[in-house]
């Protein structure tokens, strides 16, 4: 078996409230988003739909989000479970200092900037959903 990507897929509440998060504190961008009518794919959201479903990246990074409803008719091995889980998404990135500071600057309350003892400076990020999301840079 060749593994070619990994694409983590998040069961949300709300789909345009999780893009919102991923766009204006991470900066992230819609590849594509799926309506609740499931007629069509759109690459933006359009004012008065709700939606199931979008594909968001930034750099090299792609995740999905689907509905409650959605996830759990797809995924039937995730009916009994809750939203959220025991796993963090780490991310390495460039600039974590400052990254780090507009994220307190937004009133987020992120876990403290440290160097961990593999030499990573790194911190933690609940999103809005739950979801625990690390940010990492390899220190000097």
């Amino acid at each position: 078996m060749k593994v070619n990507k990994l694409t983590p897929n998040f069961e949300v509440q709300n789909i345009r409230e999780t893009i919102e998060f991923y766009q204006s504190v991470l900066g992230f961008s819609v590849v594509m988003a799926v309506p609740e009518t499931q007629d069509g794919i759109e690459q933006s959201l359009t004012d008065g739909k709700e939606y199931v479903y979008a594909l968001l990246s930034k750099d090299n990074v792609e995740m999905m989000f689907q509905r409650t409803d959605s996830f759990k008719k797809d995924i039937l091995l995730a009916k009994d479970l809750s939203i959220g889980a025991s796993v963090s998404f780490y991310m390495e990135i460039d600039g974590i200092d400052g990254f780090y500071q507009q994220i307190i600057d937004r009133g987020l309350r992120p876990t403290q900037l440290k160097t961990a003892w593999y030499g990573m400076r790194e911190f933690y990020l609940k999103d809005n959903n739950g979801y625990v999301l690390g940010f990492a840079q390899k220190s000097e």
